[in-house]
């Protein structure tokens, strides 16, 4: 892994994008001089929010503004000086909104990147719904970029973006080629997904069709290196499903979206694992995931980014600030660079601003609290390397994940051939995903120590690495115990914080344990 070398002063954000006064120094890259941008536009500074743009024909490389600094660069130097990057889900369709978002993003007290998350219209590729959904005042539940002017989204960025601010563009979409195209215009270079996990959980796109479209898209992002960018893809391989798919199988879906980037030229990834059930099992699939792409991506700059869980969310505002530090935690004690926070609204309705900068800065101040707690090892997160490698038992996780991503291997180097036909054979199958190209034969279940194993396999080369349960058959109603074991095991600690309920005890595995009933596969 690459890391800059030259510190330079950290500097907070104040709401419209100016700086204020220093604090502590932080190592960052040396691009990310910050400028004074007291006489910069402020939000009500902006273009018409109704202007839009035919996008008919794709615009080259060329025609895009210089890149702002490195997103991999930042969270590289954040990671060297001992900060967690926390970051927000947010997308609103008012360029107005969007730019607060990003400038109280910015200005949360914390390391903070920020997100522009686009619509389901946009996600789809269905412009024209998107165009008269602004035509007609209609709010979206995102950022309608390739609608949208590039204009408007570059003023929209004018002096919020730059080498201290990276920007990334999050969509779930299959088919994400115009948008690429539209967010390199506007001056964006990192962005996320991959042809596998922004295709079978999101629709019914044939998976050789997001591989194609997918391969396209990296080919798009990478040729911006001819013209001194340094492109960012996260995989988003690592969050399938959200809930009930073992890390083994997170894990190996992660690397191989990591692989497929770096084949088609992008040299600035990460890798994405979202939190599970339990904090000791995500500790090794963590571990794991790091030692993988170790092995088989030495020479890219990479970094690990978790998400706060993404199932079924406690409904008390306690029980998701208990959830939301401990992925903060999670995320220290395994050398993870970058966190995806949640909400205590997430149960309930779309978060607002402040609703997201409040988790931005729980989580920091999270990050901090266990970095200082385990302070014997503390250099260890400032080198960018796990806190507890040897201290997490082994349960085969990597052994696991490092049999199925040799298996997609094996059928051919090039990815774009070797993923869909792993699918077909088998050899990758996620359980509880209904696309038509998924086998379906897999399944997993919650133990009663709320831990995922895998119940049945399918044709999923783990035979003799995986111990199978002999669990009685998943029914409707112990599927939906599973779905909740995270929310009631968190509202109970909220609610009742005896020790019989506390989620953490000692900042890992939850004292005590109750068996889940009808579970199985």
């Amino acid at each position: 892994m690459t890391a800059p070398t030259h510190p330079t002063t950290a500097v907070r954000r104040t709401a419209d994008g100016s700086p204020a006064a220093p604090q502590a120094v932080t190592d960052r890259p040396s691009t990310s001089t910050v400028t004074d941008r007291s006489s910069s536009p402020t939000v009500t500074d902006r273009p018409s929010t109704s202007t839009v743009t035919d996008r008919s024909s794709s615009p080259t490389v060329t025609d895009r503004p210089s890149s702002p600094g490195s997103f991999g660069a930042f969270v590289s130097a954040a990671r060297r000086a001992g900060r967690l990057v926390v970051q927000p889900r947010m997308g609103m369709s008012d360029p107005r909104a969007m730019r607060a978002g990003l400038a109280a993003t910015r200005a949360a007290d914390a390391t903070t990147v920020g997100t522009v998350t686009l619509d389901s219209y946009t996600r789809v590729g269905d412009q024209t719904a998107a165009r008269r959904a602004l035509a007609e005042g209609v709010p979206l539940n995102g950022y309608p970029l390739v609608t949208y002017d590039t204009a408007v989204t570059r003023s929209l960025l004018d002096g919020i973006q730059d080498p201290a601010f990276p920007v990334q563009v999050r969509h779930g979409s299959a088919a994400p080629q115009d948008i690429v195209a539209a967010l390199l215009l506007a001056g964006l270079d990192a962005t996320e997904g991959g042809p596998v996990s922004y295709c079978l959980p999101y629709g019914r796109t044939p998976l050789a069709a997001s591989v194609e479209n997918w391969t396209r898209s990296c080919e798009l992002l990478a040729r911006t290196r001819d013209h001194g960018a340094d492109p960012h893809l996260e995989t988003f391989g690592g969050c399938m499903m959200g809930q009930l798919c073992p890390p083994s199988l997170l894990v190996a879906l992660s690397v191989l979206e990591a692989l497929f980037f770096a084949q088609h030229g992008l040299r600035s990834v990460s890798l994405s694992y979202a939190q599970q059930t339990d904090p000791v099992q995500d500790e090794e699939a963590l571990h794991a995931l790091r030692r993988l792409a170790e092995e088989l991506l030495p020479e890219l700059d990479w970094h690990i980014v978790v998400y706060t869980y993404m199932g079924v969310y406690p409904r008390t505002p306690d029980g998701a600030r208990l959830l939301l530090e401990e992925s903060a935690r999670l995320a220290v004690r395994t050398g993870a660079a970058r966190l995806i926070v949640k909400t205590a609204a997430e149960a309930h309705r779309i978060p607002t601003v402040r609703e997201n900068v409040a988790a931005l800065e729980a989580a920091a101040r999270a990050a901090e609290a266990e970095a200082a707690r385990a302070l014997p090892t503390a250099a260890g997160l400032t080198a960018g390397l796990p806190m507890a490698a040897g201290m997490t038992p082994d349960t085969g996780i990597h052994a696991e994940a490092s049999a199925l991503v040799q298996a997609v291997l094996e059928i051919s180097p090039d990815l774009g051939r070797a993923l869909p036909q792993a699918f077909e054979r088998g050899y990758l199958d996620v359980p509880y995903c209904l696309h038509p190209d998924n086998a379906q034969r897999t399944r997993s279940y919650l133990d009663t120590d709320g831990r995922l194993r895998w119940s049945e396999i399918g044709a999923m080369p783990l035979g003799g690495i995986v111990e199978l349960a002999h669990e009685p058959r998943l029914t409707s109603s112990g599927l939906l115990t599973a779905l909740r074991h995270v929310e009631r095991r968190f509202d109970a600690a909220a609610l009742d914080p005896s020790p019989t309920h506390r989620p953490l005890d000692d900042g890992h595995r939850p004292p005590v344990r109750t068996a889940l009933s009808e579970e199985g596969r």
